[in-house]
């Protein structure tokens, strides 16, 4: 094989392509011979089993293939134009008819080898009303009926059959170069029963049955999966060994007498969560773990006990938030946390200024100053660590890339543990952050009242809206919430100044006040901790309150439009509510005619990983892809809900090799190490140190 190949040959060098269409192709994301041979079908359309035109009768659900032998518009007394074909294959002749469709006239020629699906009528003799049709050729392209064709995705200028006979051209050149291309040992594949390289591309290309597809696409969502977890492994090894962990010794006091001075016992999640991170910080490789669970889960105090752990070793922990609010709650909660050992976090925020903050520099510089929390004032110039032993990131998400590298490398050596309250998917989980270990904390502590919530149409709002009212004269607060209707600052404050306006009328003895997007911050934070501080009653936002402070006293939330919201977005904002010891509720309205099957979901449970894995299935991983994270990969055969097997598979294999060969240098996987750069050279500043 030359170096010139096929697979890494610009696609306009491929036969049947040229200049012209090369520049249609890059719409469709194909520059190389290798991009052609992995573009995806969208679907197939199944000729093997179609019938004869000549045995057809009426009330048969039928697919032929014949050619079109006449065609026209025929309009009608009511003004319906239908758009007529005369279909004929070797047995017989059937009429195709398209009610209200006569733009197919433009679309379908005489001559055309048409596929159709449809039922049989009688209408002045046989008549197809089809449901689906595909051009299977143009007159005079060749065509084989009979067999699975696959349909493409296509763009203007650049149909898919034109593609289908481009790949048809070029597969068998293509597939030969793959065949010597297989990076992984046989023995592997038939552990898993999956086929060679190039014999799932053919199958995807060439199938002889649709079934036969299946396995053609978990082999191909197998090595999509293996190097993207391949790229996770050696991030972590980088992470891990670029600079030694503190290796920290076990049964210090600090910690294990903070745990035993708490008025409550851990969960079994919780201490599952704790052993486990207490081991990578008792291990010589750095710490980075993820530790996830749902609002109220009890993460905050297994993180203290983490900070605690780096304290009583004789280092110093930092836990940074995404806003001076959270940061400030920290403050407070860490504060009455550790009054039962002696300890007082301080804090570090662009508000803290003057003589303060020159004290808290001081104390972080000379390590006298143990336990801080921050937010990005972390990162300005001036702020270092004598001895950082443990560095914890809360609501890891909202952090970029470049801030969550920056605060490792500010910590040095120190062991890094980043929280996230956004219940996803073990199998998601393991596909955006598997650089990193993880704990999950999946039970909540007992004796915590569940938010009761109720989805209602707006016919029902004037009546919720009248109890609402009752809660409020009880000295409770609540919140209303907005959809962003456009991506517009702009309209996203006129909706919530609307609904200000609104909710004043209706609630004239009340303060009514809003937060959004086009606010300045300084402004927006302080309307947050007015309501904190029960000044205002009534509290109107769009989705910025989403990951926030605790305010016990609100028990209300009100979503608005909540069909425009995705469950775990739903789940996010009933957790603002439900903080304190008082029954809490939650009510969306929704505008649709019928309660979508996500907001029914929504109400039946309050368990976040439960709608995870539910909006997983109603939304696909492409939409939940984008909600969660800039850079996030694209699956184009793995489906994570089907996949959930193959991707521990390829985490347990990638983690073996990388930790017995971190370059992937020696010869039996130089093979991996060049597909790895094949596929994501341009990914690896978003995931490799994310």
């Amino acid at each position: 094989m030359g170096t010139h190949s096929r697979l890494q040959s610009p696609v306009q060098y491929l036969k049947g392509v040229g200049p012209r269409r090369a520049e249609r192709f890059e719409k469709l994301g194909v520059r190389s011979g290798r991009d052609l041979l992995y573009h995806v079908p969208r679907r197939y359309e199944d000729a093997t089993r179609v019938n004869r035109i000549g045995s057809l009768r009426p009330g048969d659900e039928a697919t032929v293939i014949g050619e079109v032998v006449a065609k026209g518009v025929l309009p009608t007394r009511k003004r319906l134009r239908i758009f007529r074909a005369i279909v004929r294959d070797a047995s017989g002749r059937i009429e195709v008819a398209w009610p209200g469709q006569p733009w197919l006239d433009r679309q379908i020629s005489k001559g055309d080898l048409l596929l159709v699906t449809g039922s049989v009528g009688f209408f002045h003799g046989l008549q197809l009303r089809p449901r689906e049709h595909t051009v299977l050729a143009r007159e005079g392209e060749r065509s084989d009926g009979g067999r699975v064709f696959p349909v493409y995705a296509a763009t203007e200028g650049l149909s898919h059959r034109q593609i289908r006979n481009i790949i048809e051209d070029n597969l068998d050149p293509l597939i030969e170069e793959v065949a010597e291309r297989e990076v992984f040992p046989a023995e592997w594949l038939e552990s898993m029963r999956l086929p060679r390289l190039e014999s799932a591309l053919e199958t995807l290309h060439r199938p002889k049955e649709i079934a036969d597809v299946e396995s053609a696409t978990r082999r191909l969502a197998w090595e999509e999966l293996f190097f993207l977890q391949l790229l996770h492994a050696r991030a972590r090894h980088e992470i891990r060994s670029r600079d030694p962990g503190h290796g920290m010794r076990s049964g210090s006091n600090l910690s294990t007498s903070f745990l035993d001075a708490l008025p409550f016992r851990l969960t079994g999640a919780q201490q599952r969560a704790w052993t486990e991170i207490q081991a990578d910080m008792e291990d010589d490789a750095r710490m980075y773990r993820l530790l996830q669970g749902d609002v109220g889960s009890g993460k905050t105090v297994v993180a203290a006990a983490a900070m605690l752990k780096a304290v009583e070793n004789g280092l110093q922990s930092v836990l940074m938030a995404p806003t001076e609010l959270l940061a400030e709650q920290h403050g407070r909660t860490l504060n009455g946390l550790f009054e039962t050992v002696g300890q007082r976090p301080r804090l570090l925020t662009g508000s803290v200024t003057g003589r303060e903050r020159a004290e808290v520099l001081s104390g972080m510089a000379d390590g006298s100053l143990p336990l801080v929390i921050g937010t990005h004032a972390l990162f300005q110039e001036g702020v270092s660590f004598a001895r950082p032993g443990l560095m914890v990131i809360d609501e890891q998400h909202r952090f970029g890339v470049s801030q969550r590298r920056a605060l490792r490398d500010l910590g040095g050596s120190a062991d890094m543990l980043v929280m996230s309250a956004t219940p996803i998917p073990r199998s998601l989980a393991l596909t955006l952050y598997g650089d990193l270990d993880l704990s999950v904390i999946d039970e909540m502590p007992p004796g915590r009242r569940p938010i009761r919530t109720g989805v209602r149409s707006y016919a029902d709002r004037d009546a919720a809206l009248n109890w609402i009212r009752g809660e409020l004269a009880a000295g409770r607060q609540a919140y209303f919430v907005y959809p962003l209707i456009e991506e517009s600052e702009v309209v996203e404050a006129t909706a919530v100044n609307d609904a200000v306006t609104e909710l004043r009328h209706l609630y004239p003895e009340f303060v009514v006040e809003s937060v959004h997007g086009r606010m300045p911050p300084a402004r927006k934070d302080e309307t947050m901790r007015r309501f904190a501080a029960g000044e205002i009653a009534l509290l109107v936002a769009t989705t910025v309150i989403e990951v926030g402070i605790d305010v016990p006293n609100a028990t209300v939330m009100v979503i608005e439009h909540a069909e425009r919201f995705g469950l775990s977005q739903l789940h996010q904002l009933r957790g603002r509510v439900g903080r304190g010891a008082k029954q809490s509720w939650c009510v969306a309205f929704h505008s649709a005619e019928e309660t979508p099957p996500r907001l029914r979901a929504f109400a039946a449970t309050n368990d976040g990983f439960r709608l995870a894995r539910e909006d997983l299935r109603l939304r696909g991983q492409g939409d939940l892809f984008g909600a969660q994270q800039h850079g996030a990969p694209e699956l184009r055969f793995a489906n994570l809900e089907r996949d959930a097997d193959l991707l521990e598979q390829a985490r347990k294999r990638a983690r073996e090799i990388v930790d017995t060969d971190p370059e992937l240098s020696s010869r039996s996987h130089r093979a991996l190490a060049r597909e790895l750069v094949d596929r994501h050279a341009d990914r690896e500043v978003l995931f490799a140190i994310g």
